[in-house]
């Protein structure tokens, strides 16, 4: 008996092995079966599994959204840019106190307090409002706004969906956001709308359906002036979303017309931090307006030093290294005569002070002069030959920029052209710029350095002129007889100079 119920037990499995569903289309077929008899004791006939056709409550139900958001729909896609919904939903979140601040951290605000507060006080003002504006964002602020973006995101993905296209498929003959007539809907082959319901139930997946919208809505009253769909429109659509959400009759629906029983949306929800970007825009947006109003005031301090040195801000002294000629470096980003300027005027000086007015005190002091020791008159002596040296050395420089025999200027005219297809040629043209820009700058500020050292000797000179009894030149009575001008005025003129041109230098070099 025994061996009886074995045999019997064996022949059970067997068979039931044969016929229990081991085949995969078999078993696909018996989900399929499965999943329409699912849908249809659904209220929603929105498919005919017998047909695989979509019905038309399928078509009316998208028109009606469509028909219900479509004034949101134009909103949206009037406006592309991602950052000015970014930038709405924080505003609307501000406090008052933020508010204000972040309308004295604009460039107009920045511009308008300049003019009654000294620099210093507008730049440090600009920090503590700074400060006091972010640190209102507490933790909680920064995940509230964040998740309102978030909503904001899903809401704008939800109106945007494209419903024409789908309703299109229904009938031919229907104009976008026209609703004087309705379309017509007949059954058609479900595969037509399969991809399309695919998209629209993954962007419904993103809906957070149980939420509050209120704050959304506000936001686009507060904005536009008014709320982007009526809210009793909206409530509707959420609860009908929710409905067939919870029924999962739209995953049903692509199931059986893509014979996919398996088939589900996956939706990855993504959450974008917001406030941190918020914040930077208003710091660089203040510090921007701080720092062009900066280089105004430097550009007009160097504007000033140049026409007091000069009597005009018309300066041609170099011939090849010019900012003209960097312009086209500048173009393609490889770099620029950084000192272009700056060598310019110091050049200009070296020729039209120096060789002059310099020389003319120079000769007086240093040549007719009868210094009590040599050693004090060698300093000045020194930084004086260097001055006149400095000039021809400039000059020489310079001509090592010409295109037609200079060393640096044939190297760069002839590797320009090859700089955007040739890595190497472009290395080599950024080398050489920077061997150029250091020898610039190595001759401003040696100029520089001299012409300092020449007027602190200057100047010990004009207060040794004052003195009853002289300690450094012992021959000053001689020296007036000699003296084309009044000492004394000359003196001071080439320390003003001196100076002048020293501080325009030092400005540049910031």
């Amino acid at each position: 008996m025994a061996n009886s119920n074995s045999d019997e037990s064996f022949f059970s499995r067997f068979f039931g092995s044969l016929f229990s569903g081991k085949d995969p289309e078999a078993d696909k077929k018996r989900k399929l079966k499965s999943i329409a008899k699912t849908l249809s004791k659904t209220h929603y006939k929105f498919y005919k599994p017998g047909s695989d056709q979509v019905l038309p409550a399928f078509g009316k139900f998208f028109y009606e959204i469509y028909k219900a958001i479509s004034p949101s729909q134009i909103m949206f896609n009037s406006q592309q840019n991602p950052n000015f919904y970014k930038n709405l939903v924080v505003d609307a979140m501000l406090s008052e106190n933020q508010k204000k601040l972040s309308e004295s951290l604009t460039e107009e605000s920045i511009q308008t307090m300049s003019s009654s507060m000294q620099f210093d006080q507008l730049k440090e003002k600009i920090k503590n409002d700074l400060s006091n504006f972010s640190g209102e964002f507490d933790q909680a602020k920064i995940q509230s706004i964040d998740a309102a973006y978030s909503k904001m995101l899903a809401f704008k993905a939800f109106c945007t969906f494209d419903y024409y296209f789908i309703l299109k498929k229904f009938d031919s003959t229907i104009r976008e956001n026209d609703f004087n007539h309705t379309p017509k809907f007949n059954p058609i082959d479900a595969s037509y709308v399969a991809d399309d319901l695919k998209d629209f139930i993954s962007i419904v997946n993103t809906l957070p359906l149980g939420a509050d919208w209120g704050d959304i809505m506000q936001i686009f009253k507060a904005t536009k002036g008014v709320e982007p769909i009526k809210p009793a429109h909206w409530q509707k659509i959420i609860s009908r979303l929710t409905q067939l959400k919870a029924s999962r009759v739209f995953e049903m629906i692509v199931q059986l017309t893509t014979k996919n029983p398996d088939f589900e949306v996956i939706t990855e929800e993504k959450h974008e931090q917001i406030v941190e970007s918020y914040i930077e825009k208003i710091k660089t947006q203040a510090n921007t307006a701080v720092r062009k109003l900066e280089n105004e005031q430097q550009n007009s301090k160097i504007d000033s030093l140049v026409t007091q040195v000069f009597n005009t801000t018309q300066i041609f002294s170099l011939k090849y290294y010019t900012e003209q000629a960097s312009a086209i470096f500048q173009k393609k980003n490889i770099g620029s005569f950084e000192y272009a300027k700056v060598l310019n005027y110091v050049k200009a000086f070296l020729i039209e002070y120096v060789k002059k007015d310099v020389r003319e005190f120079a000769d007086l002091v240093l040549i007719r002069g009868k210094w009590s020791t040599a050693q004090l008159s060698t300093q000045m002596s020194d930084a004086y030959n260097s001055l006149l040296e400095a000039s021809e050395k400039i000059t020489i420089f310079d001509k090592r920029l010409s295109e037609e025999d200079g060393e640096f200027g044939t190297k760069l005219k002839t590797l320009l052209p090859r700089a955007d297809r040739d890595k190497e040629s472009l290395n080599i043209i950024k080398t050489t710029l920077r061997d150029v820009n250091g020898l610039a700058k190595e001759y401003a500020v040696n100029t520089t350095k001299n012409l300092i050292l020449f007027a602190k000797n200057t100047k010990a000179l004009l207060e040794d002129y004052q003195k009853q009894r002289p300690e450094i030149l012992i021959n000053w009575k001689e020296l007036e007889r000699f003296a084309e001008h009044p000492i004394k005025e000359l003196g001071v003129e080439v320390y003003k100079k001196i100076y002048l041109i020293v501080s325009l230098v030092q400005e540049m070099m910031k």
